[in-house]
């Protein structure tokens, strides 16, 4: 996963493009900050911990749709952070009186037709992953590699859909048994080695190491 920061007026908001589910994940405190105005990140995060239990209370779907990954802080140090898709946020937004909330929601929404663009034309998705991957210094041959191990991926992953094989635990752990075979190390005890974190293993991979 990548983040990265953006900014909706003067306001930063932080993101995570999830390559595998092709999905970004916001910051939901960065959003409630632009909705409520806030200078002050303390109080956004207040704001939000009392609307997340209210919603919670009134047995709202939008917060068991809320993830949580770690994002950088303004102390450097990477925190757990409650995140959500552009969807989720729309909804959100309608729960937060504000001035901002219609200028957001247009945002959000350029965002998720971005999105709808690439699911029309996936071309669009590889051209920007190959760009994201040119700014990191990595070399064609290397992209290539990448682009051609995931459309590998993807043939397998929707071989296991077809054969009544569950997303989550199930993928992982044929995807573990894979990896132990090909490597002789867990996928866990490889992004160990590699001091990964939230990382996608794939994209720390030498020209050498990967394959398809």
């Amino acid at each position: 996963m990548k983040t990265d920061m953006t900014l909706f007026e003067d306001y930063q908001i932080r993101r995570v493009y999830d390559e595998e589910a092709e999905i970004w994940w916001f910051s939901v405190i960065d959003i409630v900050q632009v909705l409520t105005q806030q200078s002050d990140y303390k109080a956004a995060r207040n704001y939000w911990k009392v609307l997340k239990n209210r919603l919670k209370k009134e047995g709202s779907e939008l917060v068991t749709n809320c993830n949580q990954l770690k994002l950088p802080a303004a102390d450097g140090k990477r925190y757990l952070t409650d995140v959500a898709t552009a969807e989720t946020l729309l909804r959100l937004v309608q729960s937060v009186p504000s001035p901002k909330a219609e200028p957001i929601k247009l945002w959000l929404a350029k965002v998720g037709y971005e999105r709808m663009q690439e699911m029309a034309d996936p071309a669009m998705s590889l051209n920007r992953a190959r760009e994201t991957w040119q700014k990191h210094g990595r070399s064609e041959k290397w992209i290539q590699q990448r682009m051609t191990g995931q459309e590998t991926r993807n043939k397998l992953t929707d071989y296991w859909s077809n054969h009544d094989i569950r997303q989550g635990e199930e993928f992982a752990i044929l995807t573990n048994i894979i990896h132990q075979e090909w490597s002789a190390v867990s996928v866990k005890d490889h992004r160990k080695l590699k001091g990964l974190q939230s990382q996608n293993l794939r994209d720390h991979m030498s020209e050498a190491a990967k394959r398809p």
